[in-house]
C-alpha cells in the first residue's frame, strides 16, 4: 500500500506539467476557435499529427529502454550519456535531411506552398525527441518538481505568447472569420494568407518553446562525461526497437485519422477536421489524467520489479483497479458539467459535440491497454507489444477509410474505440497466460456497469431546466464516488486531511 501511495503522490507532481498545463491550454483552444477558421484548425491537427508521428520515430523506444537499462547498470551516467548521444545523432541526421529534401517533402504531404511549416516542425520535433532523455533522467531521479517546474514554465512561455498575438482577434472576431488585421504585415492579405501566418506563428511559438526547455534543461546536459558505450548502445538498441514498431503503431493508432481525413473527408475535410479536432480538447481532462499517471508509472513499475516476491503483481493489479475508479469518475464529471464546458470552444464548433463521450472511452481503453502493456515490457518480450499495436492499427485504417466517408469525423472516433478495445482484450488475455496479474476483474466489471447506467442516466433524462439538470447530474456523479468508496471498504474521513497537534 505504501508503493501505491508513493505512486499517488509523484502522479500528482508530474501531473503539474501534464494537468496543470494542458488546463492552462484550455485558454488557447477558445483562442483560437474564435480567432482561426475551422479550415486552419484543421491543419493545425494535420501537421501536429505528423509531428507526433515523427517524435516516436525519433525517440525509437529509447526512453523505455533508458528505464529498463538504467534500473539494471551499476553506471547509471553511462547509459543516459549513451543514450543522450544516439537520440542527438539521430536528430540532428533527421533535421539536415529534411532541409536537404525541403521542397518533396512539403509537396508529398500536401503543403508545396507553405514549406515554412515543414522546416519548423522538423526542429521542434528534433528538438523534443533530444529533451525527452534528460526529462527521464529527472524521473529516474525521483526529481518530480523540478520536471514539472520545467515543463510548466515551457507551457506558460507558449500561452503567453500565443495570446499576446491571438487574444486581441479572439476578442474582436463575431463571426468566426480569419483575421489579423492589427499585425502590420497583415493588411491587405487575403483570407487564405490569413490562415497561413496564422499556423506559421503558433509553430514559431512552439520553436522559441521547445529551444527555451533545452536551455533550462543544461543542468542534466552538463551533469556527467560523455561516453558512447557501443556494447551498451546495441544492447538497447535490441531491446527498444520492437518498443520503436509498437511506437510506431500505437502513435499512429491516435494520428493516423487526422493525417488520413484530408484524403478521405471530401470537399470540406479540413474544416470538419477543425471541428474534430476542437471537440476532442473537451475530453482532454480524461487524457490529462492517464499521461500524468503515466509519467509515474513507468519508473515506479521498473523500480518494483526489482524486488521479490509477489506482492508487486499484486501492486500492479491494484494500480490498475484504481486507475480505472478515477478515470470513469473523471468521464462521468466531462459528461456531468458538458453543458457548461462545451464553451472552451466557439459555437460554430458545437455541431461535434456527440464525439466527446466516444473518444474519451477510447482514451479509456488506451489507458487501460497502457497499463497491461508491462508485462511484456518486464519479461522482456516487447515484441507482442508490436504485434497488438500492429493490430490495432491495421483495425484503425480500415475502419477509418469505411466509415469516415459515410459518418465523417465520427468515424474516426469509433474507430479510436474498436481499436484501442481490441488491443485491451488481447493484450490481457495473452498476458494472464505469459505473465499473470491478479487483476480485480469482477470489481472492474461492476465499476463499468455502474459508470454506464450513471452515464445513460445523465445523457437520457432531461430536466425541465438546465439548474435542475446540474443538480440531478451531480448527484449522480456523487452517487457514483460514494458507491465506489463502499465498495473499496475506504470511509469517506480517511479522505479528509486532518490537523496535527
Amino acid at each position: 500500500m505504501a508503493g501505491i501511495k508513493s505512486l499517488v503522490k509523484d502522479t500528482a507532481i508530474y501531473g503539474l506539467s501534464s494537468i496543470v498545463g494542458k488546463f492552462l491550454n484550455y485558454f488557447l483552444t477558445p483562442v483560437y476557435t474564435y480567432s482561426i477558421a475551422a479550415s486552419a484548425i484543421g491543419v493545425h491537427s494535420n501537421l501536429y499529427a505528423y509531428n507526433a508521428l515523427l517524435l516516436t520515430i525519433l525517440t525509437y523506444g529509447m526512453e523505455t529502454g533508458f528505464f529498463r537499462f538504467i534500473n539494471k547498470s551499476d553506471n547509471p551516467k553511462r547509459v543516459y550519456s549513451t543514450t543522450l548521444i544516439s537520440i542527438s545523432a539521430t536528430s540532428l541526421l533527421f533535421v539536415g535531411v529534411i532541409a536537404l529534401t525541403l521542397n518533396p517533402v512539403s509537396a508529398a504531404i500536401g503543403y508545396p506552398d507553405n514549406k515554412q511549416y515543414v522546416m519548423m516542425m522538423a526542429v521542434i520535433v528534433a528538438i523534443d525527441a533530444f529533451v525527452s532523455i534528460p526529462f527521464s533522467y529527472l524521473r529516474y531521479l525521483n526529481k518530480p518538481w523540478r520536471f514539472a517546474g520545467i515543463r510548466l514554465l515551457g507551457i506558460a512561455i507558449n500561452i503567453i505568447l500565443n495570446l499576446i498575438v491571438f487574444l486581441p482577434i479572439a476578442l474582436t472576431m463575431t463571426d468566426g472569420a480569419v483575421g489579423i488585421d492589427w499585425l502590420w504585415f497583415s493588411k491587405g492579405m487575403v483570407p487564405a494568407d490569413y490562415a497561413a501566418i496564422s499556423i506559421s506563428i503558433i509553430l514559431g511559438i512552439n520553436v522559441i518553446t521547445s529551444v527555451v526547455l533545452l536551455i533550462m534543461l543544461a543542468p542534466e546536459l552538463t551533469c556527467c562525461r560523455y561516453l558512447f558505450d557501443f556494447a551498451l548502445w546495441k544492447k538497447m538498441i535490441a531491446y527498444s526497437f520492437p518498443l520503436l514498431i509498437l511506437g510506431i503503431a500505437g502513435i499512429m493508432n491516435s494520428t493516423i485519422d487526422k493525417i488520413l481525413y484530408p484524403y478521405l473527408g471530401g470537399e470540406n475535410a479540413m474544416a470538419d477536421l477543425g471541428i474534430y479536432n476542437a471537440n476532442f480538447k473537451i475530453g482532454i481532462i480524461l487524457v490529462m489524467f492517464t499521461h500524468a499517471f503515466r509519467f509515474a508509472y513507468e519508473p515506479y513499475v521498473f523500480a518494483q520489479a526489482r524486488n521479490d516476491g509477489n506482492d508487486k503483481r499484486q501492486a500492479y493489479a491494484d494500480a490498475m483497479k484504481y486507475f480505472i475508479i478515477f478515470t470513469l469518475f473523471i468521464f462521468l464529471t466531462v459528461i456531468c458539467f458538458l453543458d457548461i464546458i462545451k464553451y472552451i470552444i466557439a459555437e460554430r464548433f458545437h455541431s461535434g459535440l456527440a464525439v466527446v463521450p466516444v473518444v474519451m472511452l477510447a482514451e479509456l481503453f488506451f489507458g487501460i491497454t497502457f497499463n497491461l502493456s508491462f508485462w511484456y515490457k518486464l519479461s522482456d518480450r516487447t515484441i507482442w507489444g508490436t504485434w497488438f499495436s500492429l493490430l490495432g492499427l491495421a483495425i484503425t485504417i480500415v475502419l477509418n477509410v469505411t466509415l469516415v466517408p459515410r459518418i465523417g469525423y465520427m468515424g474516426c472516433a469509433w474507430a479510436s474505440v474498436a481499436s484501442y478495445g481490441i488491443m485491451m482484450f488481447a493484450s490481457y488475455f495473452v498476458g494472464q497466460a505469459k505473465y499473470p496479474i491478479p487483476y480485480a476483474v469482477g470489481r472492474i466489471i461492476v465499476y463499468f456497469a455502474a459508470a454506464a447506467a450513471i452515464f445513460a442516466a445523465m445523457t437520457l433524462v432531461e430536466m425541465p431546466s438546465p439548474w435542475l439538470g446540474y443538480l440531478y447530474r451531480s448527484a449522480l456523479l456523487i452517487l457514483f464516488g460514494l458507491f465506489a468508496l463502499r465498495f473499496e471498504h475506504i470511509k469517506l474521513s480517511r479522505l479528509i486531511p486532518r490537523r496535527r497537534e
